[in-house]
This record gives structure tokens, sequence and C-alpha cells, in this order.
């Protein structure tokens, strides 16, 4: 009976294992070696993890140059180019498919326009718009800035699971139909939600006079996770794996955004 049901632990096991690592090989640009089994089922459940795991990344390369002696701007700059190169710019096109969507005025056919491989001018403008927002957060942050990737890179895709959970998916095929399908309520949105609280809490362990800026971060990163989400269903009728890239984008953004009002 022990070795049945330590079986059953073990297979368990392997399954997170290439659960996880199928939601590394589908959301990031990290290299994984080819021969290495994956599953890509059920993979959006990771999402939060995945991000904490990339800004805790992106935390050390913003680490190493500011120990190498580089300004801050263009510190920020460059953490900002490696944060898409960590994704392989995957959320980044659905910000710029979704912004040339919503800029058409007939309802009927912005998912049409969404599923355009051409960017428009719209796209290229809320690209810019979002790349420049997060910069100059990033600049006026000085302080924790490897909590603050962190936090951001979670609760971006926090945000996601929540997108993908409480609203309809609008085509009946597409790159994110399948997380969709999988994807369970209420427990993927709890177990992201209690993952994207660890950078606030390691910063209340490591200085606990700053537990309002902690709360500050739970309150605001949950808030503009599901508005964000929220906003785009309002204006779409539902999402595409498009809008998802859209509010994982913008959620970081605006998170950063508000850090600014907190911390800076």
């Amino acid at each position: 009976m022990k070795l049945f049901t330590l079986r059953k632990l073990m297979r368990w096991g392997c399954q997170l294992w290439l659960s996880f690592i199928g939601a590394i090989t589908f959301y990031t640009s990290i290299p994984i070696p080819v021969n290495w089994p994956l599953e890509l089922k059920g993979i959006a459940r990771w999402a939060p993890l995945v991000g904490l795991l990339m800004g805790a990344i992106l935390g050390i390369f913003d680490a190493g140059l500011q120990e190498l002696g580089m300004p801050v701007l263009t510190r920020s700059s460059l953490v900002v180019v490696g944060w898409i190169a960590l994704t392989g710019g995957l959320h980044l096109d659905g910000v710029m498919d979704t912004a040339d969507g919503l800029a058409v005025q007939d309802p009927h056919r912005r998912l049409e326009v969404m599923a355009d491989s051409a960017t428009g001018a719209f796209g290229a403008m809320a690209a810019i718009a979002l790349l420049l927002l997060k910069t100059a957060a990033l600049t006026d942050l000085m302080a924790h800035r490897w909590l603050v990737l962190i936090a951001a890179a979670g609760w971006g895709r926090w945000g996601q699971v929540v997108a993908i959970a409480l609203y309809p998916y609008l085509k009946p095929t597409g790159k994110g139909a399948f997380h969709k399908e999988t994807i369970r309520t209420p427990q993927d949105i709890l177990l992201g939600f209690g993952l994207v609280l660890f950078p606030s809490g390691l910063l209340l362990w490591l200085d606990r006079s700053l537990w309002s800026i902690s709360l500050a971060m739970i309150v605001g990163g949950s808030a503009i996770a599901f508005l964000t989400g929220a906003w785009f269903y309002r204006k779409l009728g539902g999402h595409t794996g498009d809008s998802y890239g859209a509010v994982v984008e913008w959620t970081e953004a605006l998170f950063l955004c508000l850090l600014t009002l907190l911390i800076a």
C-alpha cells in the first residue's frame, strides 16, 4: 500500500514538473533542452510563478548593472529590453494587436484586425507608451528595485490567470484557447494569489516599518490586475490570446507607476 502511494506521489510530482517546464517554454525564451519532455496542458496555473522567476532574473541583472556603476536611466532601459527578451516579445505583441483591434470602430471587425500580423499605427503607439511608462517608472524607483521587478512580473501574470478564469474566450481556436479549457476556478486564481504575495511578505520581513508599502503593493497589485482584465472584457466582450498578453503588460506598467507614488 505504501509503495502504491509512493508511486502515485512520484507520478503526480513528475506531471507537475513537466507542466512547469511547459510553462517556462511557452511563456519565456529561457532555453530548455529540446529532448526534455514537457506538458502544455494546464500551464496557465504556473504563470504567476513564472513571472516571479522572471522578475528575479531581471532583479539580478539590474543589480549587476548597478555594481558596474551604470546610470539609473540606462540601467532601467536595459532592464526593460531584457524584460522583452525574456518573454520573446509574446505579451508585447498582444499589446500591439489588441490596440489595433480596439482602434476599429466596428466591434465585429476587431477580432479580424487583431488576427492580422501587420502592426498598425495604434499598435505601435501603444507599445511605445507602454515601454516609456515602464522605463520612466523604473528610473524613479531607486529602492528595492529587485523586489519591485519580482512583484510587477508576478501581478501581471496573476491578472492573466484572472482574465482566463473569469471571462469568455472569443475564438473557437487560437493560442489562448487551451488555457481557457484547462483553467481551474477558483483554485488557480487562489494559488496564483498566494504566490504573488511573496514579494510583499519579503519586503515586510526585511523592514517591518514598510508595512504600509507592503499592504499597498497587495491591494494595488490585485486591483490593477483585476481591473485591467475587466476593462479589456468590457471593450471586447471577452478575451483572446492577444488580450491576455495585453493584461500582463499593462498590469506590470501600471503597477510600476503606482509604486512611484509609494517608494520614490
